[in-house]
């Protein structure tokens, strides 16, 4: 398991969020579950507009093995995704908490990142799965 990015806060359902310069949300998958779905094949990318609550889906993922819905690890707007994705889904793969980043939130409420895990936290959690 490679060792997880510390300024990144994560998600029970594996997504990993942090707060970019612009004040956006940049939302993604991590290294442990693109490496449980194996071989990304596509992406169902989130409707840009939607007000999203945390928690809720926000996109999904088609990999050789499976499909898996992608949650908002935060609340607001979602305003961008990243559209190299469609034509190379394997850059969830290849750097998932770099050029293989999902969508970008606008937060509603940033205090709901104190719900979520540390990097410690989270390899606790994937450590017990």
């Amino acid at each position: 398991m490679s060792v997880l990015p510390n300024h990144l806060k994560y998600a029970e359902t594996h997504e990993w969020v942090f707060i970019d310069e612009d004040g956006l949300a940049v939302v993604g998958i991590t290294d442990f579950a693109q490496e449980a779905l194996g071989e990304l094949m596509s992406i169902t990318p989130p409707e840009l507009g939607t007000d999203i609550s945390q928690g809720e889906e926000a996109m999904s993922v088609e990999s050789v093995k499976s499909a898996s819905d992608i949650f908002a690890p935060i609340s607001g707007e979602i305003v961008a995704y990243n559209e190299a994705l469609e034509d190379e889904p394997e850059l969830i793969n290849e750097e998932p908490y770099d050029a293989g980043w999902l969508f970008k939130i606008q937060p509603h409420d940033l205090s709901e990142l104190d719900s979520l895990m540390s990097d410690e936290d989270y390899q606790a959690q994937i450590d017990a799965e």
